[in-house]
């Protein structure tokens, strides 16, 4: 084996995955299929940036199909900051969305942290115009 390339244990090693989330990258095309010695998978180095890419996305909450279409974009002619973009655009929306969400049930919680009501049917937090 070239020490450029890696086995799937040190892979997911050096990336902090188990090697099982590498092989199901492969299978649904967010990795390409590495070249195989004696059947044992070898990965080149570039696989670890890839993952990198992968991780970053998720935390960032793309979905896996989001995530594929990002990396094919940067296997294109065009710059890759053009479908981030795209992507980007699309998602803040939904995130926003989330967001305001949240802060609802944030005050709604502080407010029922407050609560000295002594029966539901007497608390203002559960009339229908105000529950979160």
């Amino acid at each position: 084996m070239a020490r450029s390339e890696f086995l799937i244990g040190e892979v997911a090693s050096r990336a902090g995955l188990r090697p099982s989330a590498i092989r199901y990258y492969e299978s649904i095309g967010l990795l390409p299929a590495p070249e195989r010695a004696s059947g044992r998978r070898r990965y080149p180095p570039e696989v670890l940036q890839t993952l990198a890419v992968i991780g970053a996305a998720q935390r960032a909450g793309l979905s896996l199909g989001e995530i594929r279409e990002l990396l094919t974009a940067s296997n294109g002619r065009s710059p890759v900051s053009r479908r981030l973009r795209a992507i980007a655009q699309r998602k803040l929306p939904d995130v926003e969305a989330l967001i305001e969400r949240a802060l609802l049930v944030k005050s709604w919680l502080e407010a029922a942290a407050d609560c000295r009501c002594p029966t539901l049917e007497e608390c203002p937090l559960f009339d229908s115009d105000q529950a979160a």
